[in-house]
């Protein structure tokens, strides 16, 4: 099983567990709007500019929130478990569901993981630890485009990547996933340790992080 379908199926496991109206670490959606939002993202690619462009958001919204209005919470859950349509651009082209959906699963697999109480961080697989640590090498600059002082990740093995080249900088140390996680915007649920200056360390834990 590759860990995109890996990710799906657990994530699909727990939102069945939990129901449509768990809270989730995206701020405003439950469960339910979560499980809207990947039916979007892998059925109505003319609904997903609105993910990115703000111009765009209210039109997504709106494809959303009828999505969940249309579709029981098992009928979305099970949308999500099946996997991206034959004609979606994830279904045609070789290899894009698990190039850009690894990373879009786990991430949200944890947002609602985390916003659950007594939560613990997963331990990993070597390989999809590796696939976490590349893409976030690979994406770091655009990650942390925003951050108002300059930041260098430190996975636990030693290995660093300058996210953002600025003065006074801020080193921050962790495992992959909980880096990556950083990386997106969730610091308050990240484990990771900060080195810097405390006004630069308040100043990245407040900044708005992702793509």
């Amino acid at each position: 099983m590759t860990h995109t379908r890996a990710e799906r199926a657990a994530l699909c496991d727990l939102l069945d567990e939990l129901g449509p109206a768990a809270p989730t670490l995206c701020e405003g959606w439950a469960t339910a709007d979560l499980a809207a939002h990947l039916v979007l993202r892998e059925r109505r690619p003319d609904a997903l500019g609105g993910i990115a462009v703000k111009a765009l958001a209210p039109y997504t919204a709106s494809v959303q929130d009828r999505l969940k209005a249309r579709h029981p919470y098992p009928e979305l859950v099970d949308l999500v478990r099946q996997g991206p349509p034959r004609w979606t651009p994830y279904g045609l082209i070789p290899g894009a569901d698990e190039l850009v959906n690894t990373v879009e699963l786990f991430v949200h697999h944890e947002d609602v993981r985390r916003a659950q109480p007594d939560w613990e961080p997963r331990e990993l697989s070597a390989g999809l630890d590796e696939v976490l640590w590349k893409r976030l090498r690979t994406m770091a600059r655009v990650f942390f485009r925003r951050s108002p002082v300059g930041v260098v990740l430190r996975r636990a093995d030693g290995e660093k990547v300058a996210a953002r080249m600025a003065e006074p900088a801020v080193v921050v140390s962790g495992e992959a996933q909980e880096l990556l996680l950083l990386a997106f915007g969730r610091q308050a649920h990240a484990w990771v340790t900060f080195e810097g200056d405390p006004h630069a360390v308040a100043a990245l834990r407040r900044a708005r992080l992702g793509v």
